[in-house]
């Protein structure tokens, strides 16, 4: 399993981020590659998505379900077709600065294994092999996380700044393993 975690603080309330992140379909005004969400449940735990992505030649209709809620700390989540990755943001209280009234720490923490993505999972272009996939999709995937939490603190601050993103990656058997600061 691969894993990936970006972390950085925004200056919100824990329920205000909560209330952000809960709400999925939102997701598509921060990803460059995810063109649209489409929901099936009303957001609790159970809750269908099928997010749909593009990149390349390559598109790829992603299917999740919201494993389990706990407002305001936590939204667990799994891919249920295809692809074997689960994840989770994670919240928790920070202190702000003295010019600001709230801070929350936001992890958005992912285990995936890029290798369980089987034959005809993702119709390839002719002479592509899923392998050269992987490896072109690797680093993709973190630049892609690491601009959701820019953009994520951007949307929820209602305005830019540079944010201080800790980015830890590593690989593991088990989807738990330690992680690899850089």
């Amino acid at each position: 399993m691969d894993t990936i975690e970006v972390s950085t603080v925004v200056y919100r309330s824990k329920a205000d981020v909560y209330g952000f992140l809960v709400d999925f379909p939102r997701y598509a005004s921060l990803s460059k590659y995810l063109r649209d969400v489409r929901q099936d449940g009303d957001g609790s735990a159970g809750t269908n998505y099928r997010l749909r992505f593009a990149w390349w030649k390559l598109s790829y209709t992603a299917h999740s379900t919201v494993t389990g809620l706990d407002p305001p700390d936590r939204i667990d989540w799994r891919l249920t077709k295809d692809l074997d990755a689960r994840g989770a943001w994670v919240l928790e209280s920070a202190r702000p600065p003295d010019d600001r009234d709230a801070a929350t720490r936001i992890r958005f923490l992912a285990h995936y294994d890029p290798h369980s993505a089987g034959k005809g999972t993702i119709d390839l272009p002719r002479f592509v092999s899923l392998n050269w996939v992987i490896e072109k999709a690797r680093p993709l995937v973190r630049k892609e996380a690491e601009r959701i939490v820019e953009r994520l603190v951007t949307e929820l601050e209602g305005e830019s700044r540079q944010a201080e993103l800790e980015i830890r990656t590593g690989t593991d058997h088990q989807g738990s393993g330690p992680l690899e600061s850089s």
